[in-house]
């Protein structure tokens, strides 16, 4: 403590220039200490696994058409190319290289970090130069009775001023504008998971409204055929009237289902565009059969330990924590009073080519402090309601891990009843096709009528469409899955699409490597 009150105390003796770095460096020294809370990153959930029971994917073998839950296994590679399919692999890429909504996440995301680099300027000494050259002549006012004839100066002055972060106050903002900048980090490859799911997700929903379109157009062509059948027989006068209008109505009837499918191809179609950059107008590449992409039968589902550390909304969650925890500090610090040292040395002459003699030197080392002595309790005030944030902050993140284990363990259970409804369309397909053959023989013979043909071609259509979409559902729930999985990572994806066009990021390595050491 000794060894403190002399350095302090050399601060209220004159000094020369000479001196000006050792106090500069003490004052660097003095900033060692920090208040606050210091950010611990939370603990990885403890649970094992998503759901409580175990599923049947779980117990599967990847054969036939079973897909098998790889518990513990990480995705290899982007998570898309599982799906085995050129044409998707390029529709992402395009997507990334063009897509708006990327394009502002990686801009805010520099933005941010850029913030974050100024920041940490403010925990350096600054150095500004002024320089001056005038004449000047001293009024009654300024010397009394003294007079003083008007007089040419000429002035060259470097200034040097250091606040003093005795308390850590300067490192706990840095601190927080860096955790900040983590969130937009995050941000981004939500972003980027968003749109690599929007592709492949409006890709197959193409894909599946053009199954079931095609099934209906199918179905239009069996009710067709009945009514050429019905007209046959109503021209040999062994059916009624009546018949042939049944049969004019099923296919008005089943006419009904074709404008809504429509619609939702134009509306995936349109929202594939705004995915890829483009104007609904131009035109997109070529649709995809839903036969031409593959199911995943296997299906990497990491640990809920390590979800916690990979998804983007959990890992913004916790960003956001790391900068409520910091702004305590920030808030805590306030309470103490700040320091501000300035120094300066320069050279002022009335001529200019005398101005770096000696004798023209002029310098000035100055310590100001500024305590809060009352302010009605302001300070205090704002400390705790930055400890209510950061409670709060903590507690948005915990209920961010229950949502996204809660949105996994959904997601696996669709995968099983998935398999179970496809199975029973698959048998309910099957039934009505044959109910439907029976009815048409039935008919021909005469042991029938119309209407007993037309409800089981109403059931076959009903039990085609099913099993349709039940298909592309299973698709869909895939990708939803690895999405809520936190998908991969989008360095190498991101990398490949900016050699293309789209704006990147400043490279978020070189943030870290300059960020201040503050854990």
């Amino acid at each position: 403590m000794q060894g403190s009150a002399e350095k302090l105390a050399c601060f209220r003796q004159p000094r020369t220039p000479k001196s000006l770095a050792i106090v500069l460096t003490y004052a660097v020294g003095l900033g060692g200490c920090t208040v606050g809370p210091n950010f611990a990153r939370p603990d990885a959930p403890p649970a094992a696994r998503y759901t409580r029971d175990t599923l049947r994917g779980e117990d599967a073998s990847a054969s036939g058409n079973v897909q098998h839950i790889a518990l513990g296994r990480e995705i290899e590679g982007n998570w898309w190319t599982l799906f085995h399919s050129d044409a998707i692999d390029q529709l992402v890429t395009q997507a990334l290289a063009h897509n708006r909504s990327l394009a502002a996440s990686m801009a805010t995301l520099a933005q941010a970090q850029e913030f974050a680099l100024a920041r940490a300027g403010s925990q350096y000494p600054q150095l500004d130069l002024t320089a001056g050259a005038g004449r000047q002549q001293y009024g009654k006012q300024f010397l009394g009775p003294i007079g003083i004839p008007p007089f040419t100066y000429f002035a060259v002055t470097p200034t040097v001023s250091y606040a003093l972060d005795y308390t850590g106050g300067v490192a706990r903002s840095v601190e927080q504008q860096y955790a900040l900048a983590e969130v937009e980090q995050h941000q981004r490859d939500a972003a980027y998971l968003t749109v690599t799911g929007q592709a492949v997700m409006q890709t197959l929903t193409i894909a599946s409204v053009r199954a079931q379109i095609a099934t209906v157009e199918t179905i239009l062509a069996q009710d067709r055929d009945n009514l050429r059948l019905v007209q046959t027989a109503f021209d040999n006068g062994s059916v009624a009237r009546e018949d042939v209008v049944s049969a004019q109505s099923q296919i008005a009837n089943d006419m009904t289902l074709l404008p809504p499918l429509r619609q939702e191809l134009a509306k995936s179609r349109h929202a594939l565009s705004v995915v890829l950059g483009r104007a609904p107008a131009n035109e997109l590449p070529a649709d995809v059969d839903l036969a031409q992409i593959t199911l995943p039968l296997q299906v990497p589902v990491s640990l809920p330990s390590e979800l916690a550390h990979r998804r983007p909304d959990i890992l913004a969650a916790e960003a956001r924590l790391h900068a409520a925890t910091s702004a305590v500090g920030v808030a805590q610090s306030n309470l103490y009073p700040k320091i501000e040292l300035t120094a300066s040395v320069g050279q002022q002459s009335l001529k200019a080519d005398q101005i770096f003699d000696k004798s023209n030197n002029a310098w000035s080392i100055i310590a100001g402090l500024t305590a809060p002595i009352f302010d009605g309790g302001t300070l205090r005030a704002e400390k705790r309601a930055a400890v209510d944030a950061m409670r709060a902050s903590a507690a948005t993140y915990e209920q961010t891990v229950l949502e996204a284990f809660a949105q996994v363990a959904d997601l696996l259970e669709g995968l099983d009843h998935d398999a179970e409804q496809l199975d029973a369309q698959d048998h309910a397909q099957q039934a009505a096709q044959s109910s439907l053959d029976l009815a048409r023989i039935s008919y021909k013979e005469g042991n029938a009528g119309v209407l007993q043909v037309l409800d089981a071609e109403r059931s076959y259509q009903q039990a085609r469409l099913g099993y349709v979409r039940a298909v592309a559902q299973r698709y869909l729930d895939t990708v939803q899955l690895f999405l809520a999985l936190g998908g991969t990572s989008p360095s190498a994806s991101l990398e490949t699409a900016s050699s293309q066009s789209a704006p990147l990021s400043r490279d978020t390595a070189q943030l870290r490597s300059e960020s201040p050491d503050v854990f």
